[in-house]
């Protein structure tokens, strides 16, 4: 795969199409969670630059959500494009949960963002509850529109996601108030119901469809395919385990269980072998099913994002995949993607 255009810029990532909806996205996407605190503090400056770096690697598509930071993500993702043609990139949000003035003081570590606890998150997944949550993240973002909106984690709130919520980011879609429209989960059953029962343009699966999780192919990306809808896929280093396994690594958030770290540490020793650094395997493997339009990934830093264009585009050939299945940590019916992605 070739890394460089003319002049020595970055070639062009691939774009695809979301579904139906003539949304493009690249292939690679920026994940605005790391920007807003996540597991830690990251500065204004910080987080310009890394957007901004992420813009210099040929990113154009940006995804965000009123929970990353209590806010903070839309206002600093917003800040970073708002200088960018609107037409050059495309932009996902999230709706679920409305966010409430709070003034218990303190911070909010509880769902993981180091940010004041200004305001606190309430769900809400009723068709008046969606409205106002496209309202608040488009103040936010200083924008008058963004491409595409996913329910949020509407997990515990199943039948009201499907009879109320679903049917309010329809009505938005046909206004053109949105272009396309889904739902965003860390499970596949829910996911492969919305792509087989709803209109959904797109799902973003995070963390179900990894090199150590491929629960996606049991039921969401076959639905998907069948369905003509499109994967967004998050979580690819399932929280940190696939980037740098070594004691003390996450898996889903939380500390990783041994047998993941040693079947992780087996990986890496596999791909290295071959000179192909574990994070450039985990980054294309998605790839390999034709329902997965691109892959998110986030950084907190410059150099984070310039390091997950150079990685995506690095070369993975077959070879990577064979000594995987060899070792018995890919299963033979996983799709791999060709050396070329």
């Amino acid at each position: 795969m070739a890394t460089e255009g003319t002049g020595g810029a970055p070639a062009a990532l691939p774009v695809r199409t979301l579904g139906r909806s003539g949304v493009p996205v690249t292939a690679l996407g920026f994940g605005a969670a790391a920007v807003a605190g996540l597991y830690e503090e990251v500065g204004e400056e910080q987080a310009a630059a890394t957007v901004e770096a992420a813009w210099d690697a040929g990113i154009r598509y940006f995804d965000t959500a009123p929970h990353y930071g209590l806010g903070l993500s839309e206002r600093r993702l917003g800040a970073a494009l708002r200088t960018r043609p609107r037409d050059s990139y495309t932009l996902s949000t999230k709706v679920g949960r409305l966010l409430e003035p709070y003034d218990g003081g303190g911070d909010d570590l509880a769902d993981g963002f180091a940010v004041p606890a200004t305001h606190r998150r309430r769900w809400d997944f009723s068709a008046d509850g969606v409205r106002r949550s496209l309202e608040a993240s488009l103040t936010r973002l200083g924008l008058d529109r963004v491409d595409l909106v996913l329910l949020h984690d509407p997990d515990g709130h199943e039948r009201q996601a499907f009879d109320e919520a679903y049917p309010a980011l329809e009505d938005l879609r046909t206004q053109g108030v949105v272009r396309a429209i889904g739902a965003g989960m860390n499970q596949t059953r829910m996911l492969a119901r919305f792509v087989t029962d709803t209109d959904v343009d797109a799902v973003l699966c995070a963390g179900r469809y990894t090199l150590l999780d491929q629960s996606a192919l049991q039921d969401l990306l076959p639905g998907a395919e069948a369905a003509g809808k499109s994967v967004i896929v998050g979580g690819v280093f399932n929280s940190g385990l696939l980037a740098a396994p070594a004691p003390g690594a996450t898996y889903d958030y939380t500390a990783a269980p041994g047998r993941l770290l040693r079947r992780a540490l087996r990986m890496r020793d596999a791909t290295e072998a071959l000179g192909v650094p574990l994070r450039a395997a985990a980054l294309r493997f998605p790839f390999g099913h034709p329902a997965v339009a691109a892959v998110l990934v986030g950084a907190r830093s410059a150099a984070e994002a310039g390091d997950a264009a150079a990685q995506y585009r690095g070369p993975v050939p077959g070879a990577v995949w064979q000594a995987l299945r060899e070792r018995d940590l890919l299963p033979p019916g996983a799709p791999t993607p060709g050396s070329a992605g």
